[in-house]
């Protein structure tokens, strides 16, 4: 008898049906929660382990093969060129959507429920005493340790870029050095190989306890709101990012048939963090120069994150509507400037799109308060924004590579599709 060997994607999402499955069944049941919860931990937990030493290593093993702090810094500029225009496409993309869909006409808020976001606000408030040249000097750490224990994502990037160009410039003294991160960093991917085998457990448990916790009848308040969010993010991947893909001559389709394994596993656990390691080292398969993967991609997950912002963008609008406030044309312009800066360099806050929002909403008269009505169910839309934070990023390393001249893919398809 033959024995049948299923693909991690397949095991992946097999375990997000039974999760869903076993979620419905023990709806509000806390006992099956405290069971399926510390597995979903667990996982979440070791993928936290790996980020920080994946991206160190790989960051300094790319630039000090590259050897050039010129060369590096003209890719940094052309990246955050990149990610200002499509992420300003992206906020577009959710202002022109909650204009026509209305998403929020009609809406009897006596009819929602409240909940508690009191944990967010303090976060927010901290954040607007901050300006934006506080947040560039934050990105020069104190204490490189520090950052990395804190997972300051964009501190670590500098200090690792500045590294990698210090072990290339003394030459042989160097080397020893280089080996050591190297073979780091191969030790670190095939860790995460090894932890990706637990994927389908950890994503039964994560989507069980979500399930299990909101139930797919708390979609039905704001379905209009659910529908329009997902809707949108739908047209903004195979429309704005499939065209942008087609120019670099990288179908969309073929980059998410490369990246279901990820997809499914961010959509699932709602952690653009559980597939970082994974994506780069797919991307660098796919045909993308290491130093360009390595320093793009945990860059995009600070500045080019287009499902977050697209969603902020279409939240704003819906609680104005819900409000009955109708917003001017300056007034969303207004909006669509103060996001595009309080979006950016975050990606580490819990939360991230609420602390946005709540730092935005503001600005142009909308009541904060709003968001407490759609908090409910802000678990199930981030799933769909944390997919299309994947989509984007991996997308933007293969424009950069283009841009350069470096993206070499596999000879053929089917070497492509040895990489998934």
């Amino acid at each position: 008898m033959k024995k049948i060997k299923l693909s991690l994607a397949s095991q992946i999402f097999i375990g997000l049906i039974l999760g869903i499955i076993v979620g419905a069944i023990f709806y509000g049941n806390e006992t099956a929660q405290g069971y399926l919860q510390p597995l979903g931990d667990m996982f979440l937990r070791m993928i936290k382990m790996i980020v920080v030493p994946i991206i160190v290593s790989s960051l300094i093993v790319a630039v000090a093969g590259v050897g050039d702090l010129k060369s590096v810094g003209k890719i940094g500029a052309k990246s955050l060129l990149y990610f200002v225009v499509v992420t300003q496409i992206a906020i577009l993309v959710g202002l022109v959507s909650a204009n026509l869909l209305q998403p929020g006409a009609g809406i009897n808020m006596n009819q929602l429920e409240q909940t508690d976001i009191s944990s967010y606000v303090d976060t927010a408030e901290t954040k607007q005493h901050e300006s934006f040249i506080d947040t560039i000097v934050h990105i020069v750490p104190s204490n490189p340790i520090k950052a990395m224990v804190e997972g300051d994502m964009l501190a670590i990037i500098f200090f690792s870029v500045l590294f990698g160009v210090s072990i290339a410039a003394i030459g042989e003294k160097g080397k020893p050095v280089f080996r050591f991160f190297q073979g780091t960093a191969e030790g670190m991917f095939y860790l995460t190989n090894l932890i990706m085998k637990f994927a389908p457990v950890g994503v039964f448990a994560l989507i069980g306890v979500t399930i299990s916790k909101f139930g797919l009848a708390s979609l039905i308040p704001l379905g209009k709101l659910a529908l329009s969010v997902y809707g949108t993010m739908l047209f903004f991947v195979l429309v704005v990012l499939g065209i942008i893909a087609r120019v670099v001559g990288f179908g969309i389709f073929k980059l998410i048939k490369l990246l279901k394994e990820e997809l499914i596993l961010a959509f699932s656990t709602a952690s653009s963090e559980s597939v970082l390691p994974k994506i780069m080292e797919k991307m660098e398969k796919a045909g993308c120069p290491k130093h360009i993967a390595s320093f793009v991609i945990p860059t995009g997950y600070s500045f080019n994150l287009d499902g977050s912002t697209l969603y902020q963008a279409l939240a704003a609008i819906f609680i104005a509507q819900m409000y009955g406030i109708d917003l001017s044309i300056m007034q969303q312009i207004t909006l669509m400037l103060v996001l595009m800066i309080t979006s950016k360099g975050i990606a580490g806050v819990p939360g991230v799109s609420f602390v946005v929002l709540l730092a935005t909403l503001g600005t142009v008269g909308i009541p904060i308060e709003g968001l407490a009505f759609i908090a409910g169910i802000d678990r199930i839309l981030d799933m769909g924004r944390t997919a299309v934070n994947v989509v984007g990023n991996a997308l933007a390393a293969i424009v950069i590579s283009k841009w350069e001249g470096q993206f070499h893919p596999p000879a053929n398809n089917k070497n492509l599709e040895q990489v998934s």
